[in-house]
């Protein structure tokens, strides 16, 4: 009968045993954990909820429910393995999604895992490289192919292939660079060599050329002796309006009489130019024909100071 007892007991405390680690295990595989930590140590900080100093939940966790008591932990739960993570002590409800590296566009292959504590990291896929400008490659392209001649660098991390042939064409390109870069500072300098010789002989001409025919000062002073009045239309209309503007500016004309002349034909370009020509022509008096055309030349316009200069002459040339 005692040995019966005996048995029965231990039978019971065996079943006890059992229990209660089936219980502690099932507490401790929870997905819902409470940080078994003293009270008042918050190990990696605190946020604020509800006016409260709550313990921020450990890596790799987030958090199901705040805290109830200031400088306590709410419930934290595991992030999924695989799926999502946090890298850092947070109180955020959800984890932050794994990069997925199996996009077929993006020729992309996992290099690291995602675990619940660090996000998955990718490289590129043989035979391509990136060229992104940050840590965090995206997207990766073909590495190019060289030919017969054979790589000098091969593809790999964030390097396209460099090819012998290209380092060829990168020393031509360059030597020919330096070459044109000679040529052109040789005709810099021959052309200010004419200039500078043209001037000091007095060979000069006051007044360019008029219909490709040399114009000397007799004739371009008898030239410039014209009344503008008559001849402000064609004048107008072979300037424009831009570069009227210009000749005003460089003769002191106000920005505040330029204005009206725009102002007061809206849209007409030619009667603006014929108005702003007409003040400029006032304010130069006899001299204007010979300030026009030399503006003219000084702002790069010789075109059109040689067209105004046929005005001149055919104003010239008509009958009183």
């Amino acid at each position: 009968m005692m040995a019966a007892d005996s048995n029965r007991c231990q039978a019971w405390f065996v079943a006890f045993v059992v229990i209660s680690l089936l219980v502690s295990d099932a507490v401790s595989s929870s997905s819902s954990i409470t940080e078994a930590t003293p009270r008042g140590i918050c190990v990696d900080g605190t946020y604020r909820h509800d006016g409260r100093d709550c313990c921020l939940c450990a890596v790799g966790m987030k958090v199901l429910e705040h805290c109830t008591t200031t400088l306590e932990y709410g419930t934290c739960d595991h992030c999924t393995p695989g799926q999502d993570y946090s890298s850092h002590p947070n109180d955020q409800k959800s984890c932050e999604p794994c990069t997925s590296c199996s996009h077929p566009s993006e020729n992309l292959e996992e290099d690291e895992p995602c675990t619940i504590a660090r996000n998955a990291k990718c490289r590129c896929q043989k035979d391509h490289y990136c060229v992104s400008g940050t840590d965090t490659c995206k997207l990766c392209h073909p590495c190019q192919e060289c030919g017969a001649e054979g790589n000098k660098v091969a593809c790999v991390g964030r390097n396209n292939t460099v090819c012998i042939t290209g380092e060829v064409g990168i020393q031509e390109g360059a030597i020919a660079g330096i070459v044109i870069a000679i040529v052109s500072l040789i005709a810099v300098a021959l052309v200010v060599l004419f200039f500078w010789r043209k001037r000091k002989s007095g060979q000069q001409s006051p007044v360019s050329e008029s219909n490709g025919n040399a114009t000397d000062v007799h004739e371009m002073k008898t030239l410039f002796d014209v009344d503008l009045q008559p001849l402000l239309h064609d004048i107008a209309e072979v300037i424009g309006w831009k570069d009227m503007v210009q000749v005003a500016m460089s003769s002191k004309i106000s920005d505040t009489a330029i204005e009206s002349c725009r102002l007061d034909h809206p849209g007409d370009a030619q009667e603006q130019t014929i108005k702003l020509l007409k003040i400029w022509e006032e304010s130069q008096g006899r001299e204007a024909p010979g300030k026009l055309i030399e503006t003219l030349q000084k702002s790069g316009k010789k075109g059109k100071s040689e067209r105004v200069a046929d005005i001149l002459a055919r104003g010239n040339n008509s009958p009183a």
